[in-house]
Order: C-alpha cells, then sequence, then structure tokens
C-alpha cells in the first residue's frame, strides 16, 4: 500500500519553490577586480538625519542593499540619489570618490548591507580629505543644494 513505507525511506516530493525564488535586484560589470581580493559583507546602521560616512573609497567595487530607511547615495560623476529599502546599487570603488550615503530621512533609522571586494592589504575604506576634495570639485554632479535660487 503506498505511503506505508515501513523503514521510512519514502521520498518526500521535491518543493520546486526554488524555481521562483530569485529576484534579480542589480547586475553589473564591475571595471576591476582588485588582484588577490577578499570579500568582506557588513551592515550598516545610521540614525534618523545621520549625514553617515564623510566622502571616502573603497579600494575595490562595492554592492549594497537597504533594507531599512532611504539613503542619499552620492558617487563622483553622478547626481546624488535617493536609495530606497528594497533597492540595489553598486560603486566600482578603486579612484571613484563616494561623497555621501547618509540617512534621507530624519523619522526613521537606516540599515543597508554592503557586500565589498577589498584589495589585499588595504582598509576596507579610506576617507578622502578636504585638499583632494577641493582639487577634484569639477568631477563632482551639480546637486540641489549648489543650484541658484530663482530671481
Amino acid at each position: 500500500m503506498p505511503g506505508t513505507d515501513p523503514t521510512g525511506n519514502e521520498q518526500k516530493p521535491r518543493s520546486t519553490a526554488w524555481q521562483t525564488a530569485l529576484t534579480l535586484l542589480q547586475e553589473a560589470e564591475p571595471p576591476f577586480i582588485p588582484a588577490g581580493a577578499h570579500v568582506m559583507t557588513v551592515v550598516i546602521e545610521f540614525p534618523p538625519g545621520d549625514p553617515g560616512t564623510p566622502p571616502h573609497r573603497h579600494s575595490g567595487p562595492a554592492f549594497g542593499y537597504v533594507v531599512e530607511g532611504e539613503m542619499l547615495l552620492e558617487l563622483e560623476g553622478e547626481p546624488e540619489r535617493v536609495v530606497r529599502a528594497g533597492e540595489a546599487f553598486w560603486e566600482p570603488g578603486g579612484d571613484v570618490i563616494h561623497y555621501q550615503d547618509g540617512n534621507n530621512r530624519d523619522d526613521v533609522p537606516l540599515r543597508f548591507t554592503v557586500t565589498m571586494l577589498c584589495e589585499p592589504g588595504q582598509p576596507m575604506l579610506t576617507l578622502v580629505d578636504d585638499e583632494e576634495l577641493a582639487q577634484r570639485r569639477e568631477r563632482r554632479a551639480p546637486r540641489p543644494s549648489d543650484a541658484e535660487p530663482p530671481r
């Protein structure tokens, strides 16, 4: 009689959920991956209204996902943009300055994950000093806060 295997070896039907479980959030071709890179995944949490990390760069590409809140993201050469919970982002790393990653909201926390491909022997994050920011100011995209008031 089916279903009465006394040895307990009866196989359960296999789930097919895996066939539709994947949702593609982003796809990117990073410009480079540092030789001998190691990978690090971190969770970043900023309180409401926090400006985030000062201008910095990463030694290799970084891929992130906003879990909660809204991030104000700005990379060198790109306009600032808001990345909301459930959205992914990435940055090429290397020489590109990451200007902003702060909390865009003053009423809720920001929490995001980032997976970074780090160059061996290099820190995962290096702050950029004011002198370099001044030297590269022409590479920064105009921001709404830079706009002249209407006449």
